[in-house]
């Protein structure tokens, strides 16, 4: 709603079919949904909004503003801005998804570009298509332990079983998501930097790909880890929370 409703405070890039217009939009909305984030998120936890600062970079602002408050200084961590630099960046790379054919849906009707974004954040709602990662995170709470996993596997086989393997499997990448690797190995530095190596969830995740990547089953389906796999426990390592 607050994104929909920036089309009545900026008139100059309103145009669709002015190049410049485009370009106004596109750094703006880029730079404001950023704030509106963290504005939310303060907010929800009854605490002043945190203006953005013009020193800092993307990510790093973005962090500041989720977590600073008006009592002590905050200090970004280096290691955490670069994850979510990171992830921000492997979740632009994909193809015709849900959200991004509802803002192309909106904007062919001739729109203003707020609405248009507007929409496919609606669309983004959905636990269909927004909610991998956080699901994620459920399964391996839900599964537990390492010892739970070939129960677990073979339930998601099953197909009376309503259990399914979540953040295994894509529409494009039928090999491998080349962006889980990265994603796993960035998971491995900022657990590290936050002195959690030996974080459970992360711990189960790596097994439970490790024993999915063996069975014929995942295999012959092709089956593999995808970008939202491991990008959950980076989240919630960084301080995001689910809600």
């Amino acid at each position: 709603a607050v994104i929909a409703s920036m089309s009545a405070f900026y008139h100059d890039s309103m145009d669709i079919h002015n190049p410049r217009h485009r370009e106004i939009f596109a750094h703006r909305i880029i730079a404001k949904i950023a704030t509106i984030a963290a504005a939310a998120h303060k907010h929800s936890l009854g605490q002043p909004h945190v203006y953005p600062r013009n020193d800092l970079d993307y990510c790093s602002n973005l962090l500041h503003m989720l977590y600073a408050v008006p009592c002590e200084p905050y200090v970004v961590d280096p290691v955490a801005a670069q994850a979510l630099d990171l992830l921000f960046i492997l979740h632009a790379d994909h193809e015709q998804n849900a959200s991004t054919s509802t803002v192309r849906l909106a904007g062919s009707t001739g729109a203003n570009p707020y609405a248009a974004i507007s929409a496919g954040v609606s669309a983004l709602w959905g636990p269909a298509h927004g909610g991998a990662n956080e699901a994620v995170l459920s399964m391996l709470e839900q599964i537990g332990t390492v010892d739970n996993i070939p129960k677990f596997l073979a339930q998601a086989k099953d197909k009376s079983s309503h259990v399914r393997l979540m953040g295994f499997g894509h529409r494009v990448y039928k090999n491998f998501d080349p962006r889980a690797k990265i994603i796993r190995q960035m998971c491995h530095k900022v657990l590290a930097s936050l002195g959690r190596s030996d974080n459970p969830l992360f711990e189960l995740a790596l097994r439970l790909e490790e024993i999915a990547l063996k069975d014929e089953y995942f295999v012959e389906r092709k089956l593999y880890p995808n970008v939202d796999f491991y990008s959950g426990i980076i989240y919630s390592a960084i301080g995001i929370p689910r809600s």
